[in-house]
């Protein structure tokens, strides 16, 4: 099982590294749609740049097991309002885009829910969960 479940944290880590890279590589390009979503253009990049190093540091926690329960929970704390700012359907009048805004709104919502089970699991399962760095920062069990 503790081969199963690091096989697991890797497809779920991989997916906020490469994100998490993209904020800090393309920050520019990033903030230009971050601002059209309504974010202040004076913020925006630093918006980006800080949420990427909050995905980066989150995946790379899972990934490893060093406070995997944190990672996790940093990962919810970029999804939550990343879903509902950036990627809400509301007042999207393009039929086309409006949907395609709520595909991501659901999967980031989807992938917040994700998030909260794995922090549950490092969190119960402790030292037990196997294949990891140090033990979770939070005793759930």
């Amino acid at each position: 099982m503790d081969v199963l479940v690091l096989v697991g944290r890797i497809l779920f880590a991989a997916l906020f590294l490469m994100s998490g890279f993209g904020h800090l590589t393309q920050t520019k390009m990033m903030a230009q749609y971050t601002a059209s979503r309504g974010v202040p253009q004076a913020l925006a990049p630093t918006a980006v740049f800080g949420t990427g190093l909050l995905i980066v540091a989150g995946a790379l926690m899972v990934l490893l097991g060093v406070w995997g329960d944190l990672g996790a929970l940093f990962l919810v704390v970029f999804l939550v309002p990343t879903a509902v700012v950036m990627h809400g359907p509301w007042g999207v009048e393009d039929p086309q885009q409006r949907m395609m805004e709520q595909t991501q709104f659901l999967k980031d919502l989807a992938l917040a829910g994700a998030a909260l089970m794995v922090l549950v699991l490092f969190g119960w399962a402790g030292p037990d969960l196997g294949l990891t760095l140090t033990d979770p920062l939070f005793d759930l069990g």
